[in-house]
């Protein structure tokens, strides 16, 4: 298998993260300036459901201090 391949769960987080992106700008609730922070927020949101929190060193890092 390709490592340029996206598993099936990747590939429904895309599908999901499109399908709310486009609602939010049927209903105004995005712009076209808003769109690419919008949808990496809606993006990193689903995929953090499906696969569990990233653990982020630089605030782990931060805590510990």
């Amino acid at each position: 298998m390709s490592d340029n391949k996206m598993d099936k769960a990747d590939e429904q987080i895309l599908r999901a993260a499109k399908e709310i992106i486009v609602k939010f700008i049927e209903t105004g609730r995005v712009s076209p300036t808003t769109f690419p922070e919008n949808f990496r927020t809606i993006y990193l949101a689903i995929e953090e459901m499906v696969h569990g929190p990233i653990c982020d060193l630089s605030e782990e890092e931060s805590i510990e201090e």
